[in-house]
């Protein structure tokens, strides 16, 4: 069968590529960057544009089943709610129905349904009614929590099991059910062959619903820790703590899947259990022993690079304010006369490296791309460091330690530079 991917350079559609082609099925995927693609056979598509008909119907010429992977858990500039899980999947639909595509599968969630208050459950069901509506057989798909090596939930809850503390939101006792990308892809290979699954709404999800708190503890115990500690946080302060974190660039959690979390993400898993043709994978075996102690080490950088990053920008940030005037300004400008600076450059030497060291600190907080930040932070820490050890040599045996401490901040800079994520 000639199968269409919309979305697969996504983490699920990658992995449903892989499915798909082992049991046989010729694939196309549609994925924004071609350069990029996981697979030899690919189109150009992009969400936030083909919003008309006649933008897919070239695409499904030979289609025999389209299946839809494009999501989004936040809007961010164009990749909007509205563009990506209504616009685009509305035409994307049309088409099929006017190209008579055999089968039309939908990778909606599980809460996109008559309870749905989320801009992201309400715009998946909008797109449900539509891709009901039309003259196509369907399949509308569910997926609760989706958890596979690579994926960001993934990485998200892996992260949060290997802190040392472990924050919960409230009680911790919201309801969810887990299922692993391996049975939920398999379950979709079957759809796709098979017809006993046209027109039905297949709610994918784990074997058994758990509480958010031993969900994380599960976890944990797979990655090899010892037993976890829990705070629990009051709603509100999570709340509150959430919606300021949700503005840092890159972050995956906001309120509003916070309060998909406080509505809980559960239902019977027997029709996957169907589809699938076999029991579903325990949650107590998501994470491969062999794998365990590799994936706990990414797990740990995953809050350790963001807390090393910010403790950088504090140094600098700091560093500029002090230079700014709430060091002695007389004594900084002894200690610029020193190493030569002094006159009308004094001034300029000493406002223009606090506000270079401002920059710095800005820049480390807020830019995506950093590699070349950190070099020039290496570089500039380096030749403080060379310029204070040849005209102010007493500041290596300082008991303060001033000119040493630049040893391990360099040492922490070049850690970042090398493993923070490209």
């Amino acid at each position: 069968m000639r199968v269409f991917i919309v979305g697969a350079s996504g983490f699920l559609g990658r992995c449903l590529l892989a499915a798909l082609e082992d049991a046989g099925h010729d694939v196309l995927c549609g994925v924004r960057d071609t350069a990029r693609s996981p697979c030899a056979r690919c189109v150009t598509v992009d969400f936030t544009r083909d919003h008309r008909i006649e933008d897919w119907l070239p695409r499904l010429e030979g289609i025999h089943a389209v299946i839809n992977c494009v999501g989004i858990l936040r809007e961010h500039g164009g990749q909007t709610f509205s563009a990506l899980h209504e616009e685009a999947p509305r035409a994307l639909f049309a088409a099929c129905a006017q190209a008579r595509v055999d089968k039309v599968i939908q990778i909606s969630a599980l809460g996109a349904d008559e309870g749905a208050r989320s801009r992201y459950h309400l715009s998946k069901r909008r797109a449900d009614e539509f891709l009901v509506s039309l003259p196509v057989a369907w399949t509308i798909v569910r997926p609760s929590l989706v958890f596979g090596l690579g994926g960001e939930s993934a990485r998200l809850f892996t992260a949060l099991a290997t802190l040392p503390v472990i924050p919960l939101p409230g009680d911790g006792e919201q309801k969810v059910q887990p299922i692993h990308i391996d049975d939920l892809t398999a379950a979709l290979v079957t759809v796709v062959e098979r017809d006993d699954f046209l027109r039905r709404h297949l709610d994918a999800v784990g074997p058994r619903a758990i509480t958010f708190r031993d969900w994380i503890a599960t976890l944990r115990t797979q990655l090899g820790l010892p037993h976890a500690r829990f705070i629990a946080i009051p709603w509100r302060l999570v709340r509150a703590g959430t919606e300021m974190l949700s503005k840092i660039p890159g972050v995956l959690f906001d309120v509003e899947a916070l309060d998909m979390l406080q509505r809980g993400n559960i239902a019977p898993p027997d029709a996957i259990t169907r589809a699938l043709g076999r029991p579903l994978r325990p949650l107590e075996q998501f994470i491969p022993t062999s794998q365990a102690s590799i994936l706990a080490a990414a797990a740990r950088l995953r809050w350790w690079l963001p807390l090393l990053r910010w403790s950088v920008a504090l140094v600098w940030i700091a560093t500029g304010i002090i230079s700014l005037g709430i060091f002695p300004l007389p004594e900084s400008y002894a200690l610029l006369a020193r190493v030569g600076v002094t006159g009308t450059l004094a001034p300029f030497a000493l406002y223009g490296a606090a506000a270079i060291d401002l920059l710095f600190g800005v820049g480390t907080v807020l830019l995506q791309r950093r590699r070349w930040l950190w070099r020039a932070q290496i570089a500039l820490v380096f030749a403080y460091s060379t310029v204070i050890a040849i005209m102010l040599p007493e500041f290596w045996l300082h008991p303060f330690g001033p000119l040493l401490k630049n040893v391990p901040l360099i040492v922490i800079i070049a850690f970042l530079h090398e493993f923070e994520e490209r």
